[in-house]
């Protein structure tokens, strides 16, 4: 029953990485963290899609935010999501948000 469950925890894991926009997040936040606004600004969507993708991703443990004065800086939490990504995208060019 245990394995049942991990293969939940997992799939839910890939569920999040599942949204072309919060793929395309995580591959940017693989080469460099950057704020919600450069996110906005590259991937050309309003700053409050954006914080929802960004929630979704946190929450699974994902992405993780540091704060600097008023700013949030974000960066991959979870080296096996970094894995998974470079995988499936291996040549992928990661935009510098």
């Amino acid at each position: 029953m245990e394995d049942v469950r991990r293969y939940r925890r997992e799939a839910e894991l890939l569920k999040a990485l599942a949204h072309p926009a919060r793929l395309c997040i995580v591959r940017g936040l693989i080469e460099q963290g950057c704020n919600v606004t450069a996110i906005k600004d590259c991937l050309g969507l309003p700053q409050s899609t954006v914080s929802q993708h960004l929630a979704v991703l946190r929450a699974h443990g994902i992405v993780e935010g540091e704060r600097r004065g008023t700013e949030v800086a974000y960066r991959i939490a979870d080296e096996r999501i970094r894995r998974v990504v470079e995988i499936l995208l291996p040549e992928a060019p990661a935009k510098r948000a």
